[in-house]
């Protein structure tokens, strides 16, 4: 590993007037008072929810101010009583806002008593205690614990929990909170109660509470010190044929986590419950993980094959929160990234080894740049550790998550795989039980490896793309071969100076037939500008860069055409094989000149390459998105015209499709015949991946062969994935039997709404100019409510990443959506903001494009009683 000189740079701090309605990473101070334990009682009644809170409150001894007030945030409920050491306050001894209850002069110790009211029926914002079908059940991260009862509601705050639910047995059978069940009986008037303790401190965030009817699944795990542990997976009624694979991941994610970092589950039970109304994926409550139904539950023949890997992922990515996320957890919102960036890298890990690593990482970059680096280029880049936010539940965004990721991996890759374990151990041995910061983590894997992070944690602190420019020159006398590494960062908002980044620098070479010369190099890039020379190299070798994607930066070099086929068909590195295909897409779509007979004979190649999986083959004959493509102009300094780029982009597709029409059917009949329609492992999900893109690319130049198979998998077809690339190419290919198919789906899984969610998504995704006819008929279709966060997702996420409707000429689709955002403001900010964020580059459009997106973004922002929410992503987008 070359080693550098380090460059440190530091920022200077300007003085700004700072906006009240924003918070700021630099004022955090710690809370007035700590906190040991919570009893809580639910009184459930069918129009409200009595909660009565009782917790013991010490004053901070780290408190900036002795004297400090108790102040408890909650919203949206009625007060009913104040007791501070058994005395209740009148309302002249405390006082009351409508976001927060100020209680002066409480004494050092004291125990509070509080009594208040909520209407769940009524909170459609999914935050808090609320309905979701059959059931009640609590949403409390970020901000969600205020809406229940007055509380300090901030992660610093960490208590044990006891809490008691009372509820009409009939209505409510199953009564679940956080930790073990203490107790349960029958009470008059034919209700009941259960009795929960958890016995680990904890932030209120992490509470959870659910009760209603509910199927139970159950299974057990033997930890490795021999310990019982009793799995439940609850479900609303006539659901439990639906959690087989769920479970399945539970338990290889309990072994996986226990055989790499030796973390074993520490409660006597491990519950997960899944529900129909979820504004997120899911939630990692300690002993109690609350998931939205769509991320959990399907059989093989209901879902896709991408779903039952996300299952996979998303319930591994929860149990492991259990230590990264639970037992530690982080001191404020700013350092969200400490248990998220890790959690998903550990999630990343799992998914590798559970299936095929060199999959698992292309995967985890293909994300990675669909997601956050469009942020990075966006009105709302940030970094990893934001500075400020006006609501924090925006900031749940690819950069804080996959970016974050991509940091932790970093750090492993510098200090390897053993000292990363040996760092993560002591972050968790020395903080367990605590609110914990990202230079805390930085330290344990400073000092564990005896390694200086100093210019390493610029990375939580600057946002942006690196972009790597990268020359080399070879002296055959010499035989020695020179790479240039200049790194650049453009300027994003807040921060228009930046500072050259430390990071690993992966990178091989390889001869004229791209036979590999000398292994993988880490170099280590910290300077604004680097050199490395390579020595007794016998030959001009093609350079294979970042190899693994080691940082999350792009990178530049010259490459010629036939470079990049020899790494596209020879590297070593699946990363970089793929990243040359891609190049080669993107150079050809850009140019719009066909595909010439040296890339086909490549694409072939990769198609004959036995090495090869059947996953990685067909991410590598994928054509790059319309939006990875405008990003790539975009980042030339040039603006997006994403109706020519997506017609630009099918032609492509055409003509490859009709180049490969004899390998892409025999490709199509080979796995047909060989795979079993109900297999769901890693491998068969790759080669029906291979399969279904084959048939995706001869719907384009064979419509009369496609049409009847297409017809015959959504009428017979027993496995989903093939369904629903059927009809998704029946509605492409626009043709007789399109709407008859359309009506046979919806009619056969009208009972089943995330299957529909797919029904719904195949026709606001179609390439045609007046699609959004059809997405406002659909928004009247039974299978769509707007009060479901999914079913928004499903078609109107779909319209918004649709070039053809929502780019329309005529701003149409700009104006559907910022009139989408208006209402669904009004009832869930949440699922508000997702489809405000499709507005943030409108810069990089087209003249015209910008002008209407900027006048519908305008009007969205002239609108009184916006949320703040929503509204900190219309004033990022203006500029304001």
């Amino acid at each position: 590993m070359k080693t550098v000189k380090e460059v440190k740079s530091v920022a200077k701090k300007k003085t700004v007037k700072k906006d009240p309605a924003v918070t700021y990473r630099e004022d955090y101070t710690p809370p007035a008072f700590l906190v040991d334990t919570v009893e809580l009682d639910f009184d459930v009644q069918d129009m409200l929810t009595r909660v009565s809170s009782r917790f013991s409150a010490q004053r901070n001894p780290a408190s900036v101010n002795d004297r400090a007030p108790l102040v408890l945030n909650g919203e949206k409920q009625k007060l009913e009583r104040v007791v501070v050491n058994g005395i209740e306050l009148d309302a002249q001894n405390y006082e009351l806002t409508d976001k927060t209850l100020t209680i002066p002069f409480v004494p050092d110790d004291a125990v509070i008593e509080i009594v208040s009211t909520n209407d769940p029926s009524k909170n459609t914002a999914l935050s808090g205690l609320y309905v979701a079908g059959p059931m009640l059940c609590t949403q409390c991260e970020s901000e969600g614990f205020r809406n229940i009862t007055y509380f300090q509601d901030r992660p610093d705050v960490l208590a044990k929990y006891r809490v008691t639910i009372h509820a009409d047995k009939k209505k409510y059978p199953t009564l679940l909170s956080n930790g073990n069940l203490i107790k349960k009986g029958v009470e008059k008037g034919g209700r009941h109660y259960a009795l929960w303790e958890d016995p680990f401190p904890k932030p209120c965030y992490l509470f959870a509470l659910v009760a209603g009817k509910m199927d139970r699944v159950s299974d057990h795990f033997t930890t490795k010190s021999g310990r019982n542990v009793l799995l439940e997976i609850y479900v609303e009624p006539g659901r439990k044929k639906e959690t087989g694979f769920a479970m399945d991941a539970l338990k290889k994610a309990m072994a996986w986590d226990e055989k790499t970092y030796g973390l074993e589950y520490d409660l006597d039970r491990f519950m997960i419950v899944a529900v129909s109304y979820f504004n997120y994926g899911a939630m990692e409550n300690k002993g109690l993980n609350i998931f939205n139904d769509v991320c959990v539950l399907g059989r093989a023949d209901t879902v896709t094959d991408a779903e039952i890997a996300f299952f996979e992922r998303v319930v591994g990515h929860e149990y492991f929160h259990n230590y990264t996320g639970d037992r530690v957890t982080c001191r404020d919102w700013f350092q969200l990234s400490l248990k998220e960036g890790l959690t998903v890298y550990r999630e990343q890990q799992f998914c590798g080894n559970m299936n095929s690593r060199s999959v698992e990482r292309l995967h985890s970059v293909i994300k990675l740049r669909a997601r956050q680096f469009p942020e990075d280029a966006g009105a709302m880049a940030h970094p990893i550790r934001p500075d400020s936010y006006q609501a924090i539940e925006n900031f749940y965004t690819g950069t804080i998550y996959e970016k974050g990721a991509e940091v932790i991996r970093m750090i492993e890759t510098l200090v390897g795989a053993k000292g990363f374990r040996k760092g993560l151990s002591l972050y968790l041995k020395r903080h367990d039980g605590q609110a914990a910061t990202c230079d805390d983590f930085v330290k344990a894997m400073e000092e564990a490896n005896d390694i200086d992070l100093d210019h390493f944690m610029l990375w939580y602190s600057q946002s942006g793309t690196p972009v790597l420019d990268v020359t080399s020159s070879y002296n055959a006398k010499k035989k020695e071969y020179t790479l240039r590494v200049k790194q650049s960062c453009a300027p994003t908002p807040g921060q228009k100076t930046k500072y050259p980044l430390n990071m690993p620098f992966c990178v091989g070479l390889l001869d004229e037939k791209g036979r590999d010369m000398k292994g993988t190099f880490v170099l280590d890039i910290a300077s604004p500008e680097e050199v490395f020379v390579f020595l007794n190299v016998e030959t001009k070798p093609i350079p294979s860069l970042l190899r693994g994607f080691s940082a999350p930066v792009r990178v530049m070099y010259p490459y010629t055409e036939e470079e990049l086929r020899i790494i596209m068909a020879k590297d070593t590195d699946g990363f970089n094989r793929w990243e040359a295909a891609q190049k080669l897409f993107s150079q050809y779509v850009m140019a719009g000149d066909g595909v010439p007979p040296a890339f086909i004979k490549s694409l072939k190649q990769v198609m004959k390459d036995r090495k090869l999986d059947a996953a990685t083959k067909a991410m590598m004959l994928s054509v790059p998105s319309v939006n990875d493509l405008g990003l790539q102009i975009a980042a030339q300094g040039k603006k997006i015209d994403p109706v020519k780029l997506h017609h630009q982009r099918q032609s492509i597709v055409k003509a490859i499709a009709a180049a490969l029409a004899d390998e892409l059917w025999a490709i199509y009949e080979s796995i047909e015949q060989e795979l079993d329609e109900k297999a769901s492992d890693g491998v068969a999900r790759g080669k029906r991946g291979l399969k279904n893109l084959c048939l995706s690319y001869l719907s384009k130049v064979d419509v009369d062969t496609v049409e009847p198979l297409a017809v015959g998998t959504v009428t017979s077809g027993r496995n989903m994935t093939d369904k629903i690339v059927a009809l998704t190419s029946l509605v492409g290919m626009d043709v007789p039997s399109k709407a008859k198919m359309l009506a046979f789906f919806a009619q056969k899984y009208a009972a089943a709404p995330a299957t529909m969610d797919h029904w719904l998504s195949v026709q606001a995704s179609a390439a045609k100019a007046d699609v959004l006819k059809d997405v406002k008929k659909l928004m009247k279709h039974a299978a769509f409510s707007i009060k479901n966060p999914n079913r928004v997702r499903a078609l109107i996420g779909a319209f918004a990443d649709n070039p053809m409707g929502f780019h329309a000429a005529d701003g149409s689709g700009y104006v559907f959506l910022a009139e989408i955002v208006a209402k669904l403001d009004k009832m869930n900010p949440n699922a508000a903001v997702r489809q405000a964020k499709t507005f943030l580059r409108w810069r990089d459009f087209e003249p015209k494009r910008a002008k209407l997106m900027k006048a519908a973004l305008e009007k969205l922002a002239a609108l009184p009683k916006l949320s703040p929410n929503t509204r900190e992503v219309l004033q990022k987008a203006l500029g304001k």
